[in-house]
């Protein structure tokens, strides 16, 4: 999980960048930031689906087979 340091320095040079511009450092900065928050959410996404099980209308389970190997994998 990101720190609230990292994702409140993100949200800092956002506006910076709607107001003034970024130096080629803050550029940098915010592109490895943007990285690994963005790692992190699809992570957590991932990590997410491999909870779900679907269930059509009759009760029976089909749930993807991709989703269904990741399952397995966790274990």
């Amino acid at each position: 999980m990101l720190s609230k340091e990292k994702i409140a320095r993100i949200n800092t040079l956002a506006n910076k960048a709607k107001k003034e511009g970024l130096t080629d450092e803050e550029k940098q900065e915010q592109k490895s930031l943007r990285e690994a928050y963005l790692k992190n959410v699809r992570k957590s996404f991932k990590n997410h689906m491999k909870g779900m099980t679907v269930i059509d209308p009759n009760g029976n389970d089909v749930t993807p087979e991709k989703l269904k190997q990741l399952k397995e994998k966790k274990k």
